[in-house]
């Protein structure tokens, strides 16, 4: 900020007169001086204040301008500086979004309107495959209105790409810089260096044709480690331990270390052709394509594989013999550190994972408006694709003791004595235990949809418009996975090469010095990997056919507007799998007996037909001040993924159990309201204060259940639907430059809060529930920025409280991510009409991401540190 207060000599904003009633929509008495004609920071709120003042539903809006400005890796981390989101980071960068304490589930994804297809096995949407280069706007729409696509119960977003037509700014822009991440700097030979470039074209063919093209390459190098708990065994579940007075107990199963030197490419090209025949006519084709390549090398350092930490009873004789009085502390009834003298093993592994996936999307949307009559009509298709696999080989030692501590508001430690783990001349490969090979898995999911609407203005009174639609899709999800054989090449034990590796230690918490090697040397002097067929019980396909349409009515009088409608959506699924069962056979194997395994078909089909009225009202209650009012029926179809008819089972009498998909699942459903006051006081100026309340009839989690199968009843763990519950939230944002303070009216403040209150629950764990994913009871973002002289600038604190987030892809595996506070920071400098340069700085604290299992902060799930990241780049337009 001192840098942006102290310049001198810079490109000075340039001043042009123009009619007051164009700034911001304010009438004349409302504006004293001349309008301004601003670029940058500034223009991009400004932007952001006009677009969510004109909306006519309650949301929030995003400019074009306003993207990039802070920060520009990934688009979550634009939505996430608006009130009521909330991202979760994967490998560093912001990935899905919860909105008003809801998870990324119940959250609709579109690209130009357009529901698209996800690499995700369920339907959400991992926003950072979309680069905020293509991005013209984006709006986050959090009431409903008949005419929106149904599925989101949380929110909608919509994010908009360049209309070449409709676009005014330079022809040509080239940007190129450097990112740069520090979370892997115990790395061996590793370097967090890495790198960003992008172009685009707009421009006009004739005065009624006009083409956009654009291409972005990023290569991003986020290393970073993480101590993470395998999970516990609970007093509710199995046969836990017992303490010294007999008391069950939780204790972990064992825990990690690793240590990720990866790097995630990106590349994109997307473009747009829009056509206006005519004075009515408006014709646009668009398409983007986008794949991200991620190349993971990882060493891990496993505590427990073998002699575990577990102890659950009869594991190894007497119930508590690893427990023993004195060795181990308690919180509660969660075992949070001992001293263990049992030869717990501690395994080496290096290991890597490869991703692939890819993304298409296109579409052709034909408008026609004689001011009267309009039509639009619009047909669509997308594609994802996600391949992935995982490798590893390990090296195992048996240290005569393992100590731990891992309880809650500490960072976790391991300490060990009495083996050679870290000689980089001792990693031996054994024959008993070579390694792991899960893959290939491969996710699949096309998407076809066409919709068409008509709407007629009329003037009868209050109404002042009758629009209907009707939409079809066609979605199509599928999933195989396989896992493959890992043998020492010589069929005994090898010695790895000790050129291959470094002795290296970590920063972030305390584990044993640890071995830094590449898988694909290791490998290739130790191992032979077979890899295996498809597994056809780990695989699923999923066909969902939607039809929708609509009908809504426009409204408008004296100091009012609003629509009154009623959406229709009726679902079909078909789901398809394989079944397994599993039993023991004592006549099998020459009589010694073994486990048979039988597979089998299995398909379910479920249908359902939903009427979801709705209704928004905005008064224009002065010149400044304006009240929004809305309520609807919401909802959000089930995860893809939940849906499979999957069905695993275990035949071992007494206790007949299994692992299940659930084809007959319902939708998530809820009920909403939705009051918003927003006081526009100044062209740059806004303060909104929204209230809403959502009753949720319909959830869906993961629970045991008894089900009936061939006469025999099983208990079956997969999705099942909840109750419900209900969310009430609080959301406040202010937005103004300081004009009111002399000297300062350069600089301002975009600030937000949201407060949620709610009684929904998972489904898990049965005893004590974790909060809904997503549910967040305070969000907030602090924005301090300057905006002149061809600088602009910014500081942004972002803060969350803890709530639940799903671990990876299993919505089985829920975990609570504690309270998180990021810093940012950036500053871009405009040389002249054609040159900029822009540095930005994330995670200025390096804030630890620290998750647990079962709603029990003492369980440590992940404990996680993704480094301080930074981008310098220079933008050339033309």
């Amino acid at each position: 900020m001192a840098l942006a207060a102290g310049a001198q000599g810079a490109l000075a904003q340039g001043v042009t007169p123009q009619a007051s009633q164009d700034v911001a929509g304010l009438p004349d008495s409302q504006v004293s001086e001349p309008a301004i004609i601003v670029t940058g920071l500034r223009a991009s709120l400004r932007d952001a204040i006009n677009a969510k003042r004109n909306t006519a539903v309650v949301a929030e809006t995003i400019s074009s301008k306003d993207i990039g400005a802070l920060p520009d890796v990934t688009i979550a981390d634009e939505l996430a500086r608006l009130p009521g989101v909330t991202a979760t980071r994967d490998r560093g960068n912001a990935s899905q979004a919860a909105v008003r304490g809801l998870g990324p589930r119940l959250v609709l994804g579109l690209i130009n309107g357009r529901e698209v297809a996800s690499s995700e096995p369920d339907r959400n949407v991992r926003w950072e495959i979309y680069p905020s280069e293509i991005v013209s706007g984006v709006t986050v729409y959090k009431a409903q209105s008949a005419d929106f696509i149904a599925g989101g119960v949380a929110a909608t977003i919509d994010i908009q790409t360049i209309k070449p037509l409709e676009y005014h700014g330079p022809s040509f822009i080239v940007r190129g810089g450097a990112l740069y991440n520090d979370g892997g700097r115990d790395i061996p030979g590793y370097s967090g260096l890495g790198a960003r470039a992008s172009a685009q074209y707009v421009g006009k063919i004739t005065d009624n044709l006009g083409v956009v093209v654009s291409g972005t390459f990023q290569r991003q190098k986020n290393g970073f480690e993480s101590f993470q708990g395998w999970g516990y065994n609970t007093i509710d579940t199995g046969s836990p331990p017992t303490d010294a007075q007999g008391n069950r107990i939780n204790t972990p199963w064992g825990a990690q270390a690793e240590v990720k030197g990866l790097a995630e490419t990106r590349w994109s090209t997307s473009g747009a052709l829009q056509w206006k025949p005519g004075t009515n006519w408006d014709v646009t084709l668009d398409g983007l394509y986008s794949k991200i390549k991620i190349d993971e090398n990882q060493v891990q350092q496993w505590y427990g594989r073998s002699n575990g930490w577990g102890d659950w009873n009869g594991q190894f004789g007497a119930p508590g013999d690893i427990y023993q009085p004195g060795s181990y502390t308690l919180a509660g009834h969660t075992v949070t550190g001992a001293s263990l003298n049992n030869f717990s093993s501690l395994t080496n592994v290096f290991g890597k994972y490869v991703e692939d996936k890819t993304l298409f999307v296109s579409g052709l949307n034909t408008k026609y408006d004689d001011g009267t009559w309009s039509m639009k009509a619009d047909i669509a298709y997308s594609s994802a694709r996600r391949n992935n696999a995982y490798a590893s080989v390990a090296s195992e030692f048996y240290p005569s003791t393992t100590t731990f501590a891992t309880g809650a508001g500490a960072v976790p430690s391991i300490a060990v004595s009495g083996a050679d783990f870290s000689n980089t001349a001792a990693q031996t490969v054994q024959s008993y235990y070579p390694g792991l090979y899960d893959g290939p898995q491969r996710l699949a999911d096309d998407l076809g949809a066409g919709q068409l609407d008509v709407h007629r203005v009329v003037n009868a009174g209050w109404l002042s418009g009758i629009g209907v639609g009707l939409r079809y899709s066609n979605r199509v999800k599928s999933f195989t996975a396989a896992t493959g054989t890992v043998a020492t090449n010589n069929g005994g034990n090898v010695l790895l090469n000790q050129a291959d590796l470094t002795a290296f230690n970590v920063h972030d918490f305390t584990v044993p010095t640890m071995v830094w090697g590449k898988y694909d040397t290791i490998a290739a002097q130790s191992v032979t990997v077979t890899p295996g067929l498809n597994d056809p019980t780990r695989g699923w396909r999923v066909r969902e056919d939607d039809m929708e349409g609509y009908i809504k009515a426009d409204l408008s009088g004296r100091g009012f507007s609003g629509n009154l409608g009623v959406r229709f959506i009726d679902v079909v699924t078909h789901s398809y799998s394989a079944g397994s069962s599993v039993r023991w056979d004592p006549a099998a194997n020459g009589g010694a007996g073994a486990n048979v395994t039988t597979t089998f078909p299995v398909q379910g089909t479920n249908h359902y037909f939903r009427a979801l009225p709705s209704i928004n009202l905005n008064f224009e209650l002065t010149d400044t001040l304006k009240l929004r009012l809305a309520a609807a029926r919401v909802i959000s179809r089930p995860p893809l993924d939940e849906l499979r008819a999957s069905q695993n089972l275990s035949v071992y009498p007494p206790q007949l159990t299994g692992t299940a998909g659930n084809p007959y699942l319902k939708p998530f459903m809820a009920t909403q309201g939705d009051i918003s006051a927003e006081w526009y006081f100044h062209k740059d100026s806004m303060i909104a204060v929204a209230g809403y309340y959502k009753d949720v009839g319909t959830n869906i989690g993961y629970a045991q259940t008894e089900r009936v199968i061939n006469g025999d009843s099983y208990v079956i763990t997969g999705p099942a639907n909840g109750k419900g519950g209900y969310i009430a939230g609080l959301e406040t944002t202010v937005q103004t430059p300081f004009y009111f303070i002399p000297g300062l009216d350069k600089f301002g403040i975009y600030a937000n809060a949201a407060f949620v209150k709610s009684n929904l629950k998972e489904l898990s764990p049965a005893t004590n529930p974790f909060p809904a994913v997503g549910l967040a009871d305070f969000t907030g973002e602090v924005d301090l920025w300057y905006s002149d002289h061809g600088i602009d600038a910014r500081l942004a604190l972002k803060h969350h409280s803890p709530f639940t987030v799903i671990y990876g892809w299993d919505a089985s595996k829920l975990t609570r991510l504690e309270s998180e506070t990021t810093l940012g920071a950036s500053v871009g400098y405009t040389i002249n009409k054609r040159i900029s340069i822009r540095l930005q700085a994330n995670n200025l604290t390096n804030q630890v991401a620290r998750f647990y299992w079962n709603n029990d902060s003492n369980q440590i799930a992940r404990y996680e540190k993704y480094g301080r990241s930074y981008l310098a780049d220079v933008t050339f337009k033309y």
